[in-house]
């Protein structure tokens, strides 16, 4: 009978050793859950970037982290999305700095017309010029990315050839590119990209100005047929993280997000010029979208008109205490180192 007993009690110690192997670690079961939020649909790139950052984090961090991704506004909007995630409503928010140009004075002058050609090297300048300047904006939370649109073009119903095509055109567009707009003539129309959608098919605006993604993302080609190559502006947008939530992260953990940092700004700029490229040639090939290539002389017209804004940017910068021309000057290195 003892024997008996001490088989039975040895294989009920051998089965909790097998259970003990089988099961994960108690970090894994007990994960730092973070919710991550952001304004526009799931299938645009602000979202694609933000799905492949939690990937990474948790594969990085062995599910000691699990992030909560809340797209569509579903958690914050654009707007109020750096307010939101100080509040700590999400643990972690991404927007475009455009929506607030007076809120991000220094990281929105990479949205001048000063000729950043492309989504990545934009990614670079605008990281750099951030880790430079740390504008006081960013003081109260975490900072893990910085990244740009592409080039902005005109997406419109009507075609646009010349200067005298773009007079009184209604157009959506925001921050510096609604300034570029009003140099040349058009009226710029202020809403998120999605409201756009709506504002498109009730005729509110005849087309917009923005980086060619979204002729894909949100459909645009099936109203704008046309395109109208300017490659003049970018949009800046940024991920931040509320202080206390990364505060209370593992010193590892914390580790992983700072490393991924730039990896991630620069995968973003890369992934939305090679996006760019996708989605021109589904909208010419599934919906017949033209596209205007200006001449020299009429593109060299247009840039005259823009030469006043960086300008007016500097004097600006210069009342609130920023050194604008300093800030101008490093941009456009920025711009020549990365473009090499």
């Amino acid at each position: 009978m003892k024997r008996k007993l001490a088989i039975l009690l040895v294989g009920v110690l051998a089965l909790g050793l097998l259970c003990s192997a089988l099961t994960p670690p108690a970090a894994n079961a007990q994960a730092v859950k973070l919710k991550y939020a952001n304004f526009p649909p799931a299938p645009t790139f602000p979202c694609v970037q933000m799905e492949r950052w939690k990937t990474e984090v948790e594969k990085r961090t062995g599910g000691k982290v699990a992030v909560q991704t809340f797209p569509g506004g579903t958690l914050l909007d654009a707007k109020n999305m750096l307010d939101g995630v100080i509040a700590g409503t999400a643990d972690i928010g991404c927007t475009s700095m455009a929506y607030q140009p007076g809120r991000f004075i220094v990281t929105n002058a990479t949205a001048l017309p000063l000729g950043i050609p492309s989504a990545k090297v934009g990614s670079r300048v605008l990281w750099d010029l951030y880790e430079k300047y740390k504008p006081q904006e960013f003081a109260d939370v975490k900072v893990l990315a910085m990244f740009t649109t592409a080039p902005n073009n005109i997406m419109s119903k009507v075609e646009v050839k010349k200067l005298e095509d773009l007079k009184g055109l209604d157009l959506r567009a925001s921050g510096g590119a609604a300034e570029v707009l009003s140099a040349w003539g058009a009226n710029p129309v202020g809403m998120p990209m999605p409201e756009t959608v709506e504002a498109l098919q009730k005729g509110v605006v005849k087309g917009l100005f923005s980086s060619l993604e979204v002729m894909k993302d949100f459909k645009f080609a099936e109203t704008c047929k046309h395109v109208t190559m300017t490659d003049t502006s970018i949009y800046p947008f940024t991920v931040i993280m509320n202080m206390k939530s990364w505060e209370a992260l593992p010193a590892d953990v914390k580790k992983i997000f700072d490393d991924l940092r730039v990896e991630q700004s620069e995968w973003t700029g890369a992934y939305m010029d090679n996006h760019v490229k996708e989605a021109m040639e589904w909208s010419k090939t599934t919906q017949q979208v033209s596209v205007v290539n200006l001449s020299a002389a009429e593109k060299s017209a247009w840039n005259a008109k823009l030469q006043p804004l960086t300008a007016k940017w500097i004097a600006e910068a210069k009342t609130k205490g920023l050194a604008g021309e300093q800030i101008i000057n490093d941009i456009q290195a920025l711009i020549k180192k990365y473009s090499q």
